[in-house]
């Protein structure tokens, strides 16, 4: 994938097919040390050791409707490319750690991508998700959670048009400012 936000938007659809009702999504980028850092952590179904083993296989996959499983192999991949790593941690009936790590300066890291759009994809497609998102850049941060949007918007969906445009918005604003004021420029 040419963007890590669809890697991210892959590793949720991931915990809710994997029964999830609670996702933390993590982006760290730390540019002193340089590194970026991708959590997904859910409370979902989990894998057994064995299982977790092979999950980077793409030969291997858990769904019914297809044979292959690119997903988590191509983050792998990417990862050790740009001098990280892919780590997965997981339990059964507790849920699923996957954390990616980069060398955030590496010629080959891809672009973050379009994390208002993978967001607010997150937030309107899995309305029952309780989703959190935290980006952190050096000292930087900006934080979202599904239940706050909810409470706030008391009961009116996120697919109402104003609704949307007003998520839309928030969430560059927000994401901008984590940069500075301006638009990341991977975006």
């Amino acid at each position: 994938m040419r963007e890590l936000s669809l890697h991210i938007l892959d590793l949720v659809q991931n915990a809710v097919e994997a029964e999830a009702t609670k996702v933390m999504l993590e982006v760290v980028e730390d540019l002193s040390a340089d590194t970026l850092i991708i959590r997904v952590r859910d409370n979902g179904r989990g894998m057994e050791k064995q299982e977790c083993s092979k999950v980077v296989d793409p030969f291997h996959t858990s769904r019914t409707t297809r044979r292959i499983g690119l997903g988590l192999p191509l983050i792998q991949m990417s990862t050790q490319r740009c001098e990280g790593h892919l780590k997965i941690e997981s339990e059964m009936g507790k849920g699923t750690l996957i954390e990616a790590l980069y060398r955030h300066s590496h010629w080959d890291r891809p672009p973050l991508g379009n994390m208002a759009d993978t967001l607010q994809t997150i937030l309107v497609g899995n309305p029952m998700l309780d989703f959190h998102y935290l980006h952190r850049v050096d000292e930087r941060s900006f934080s979202i959670a599904a239940s706050e949007i909810n409470e706030i918007l008391g009961g009116v969906p996120l697919t109402q048009p104003e609704i949307l445009q007003w998520l839309q918005g928030y969430l560059k604003e927000n994401l901008a400012i984590l940069y500075g004021g301006v638009e990341n420029e991977e975006s």
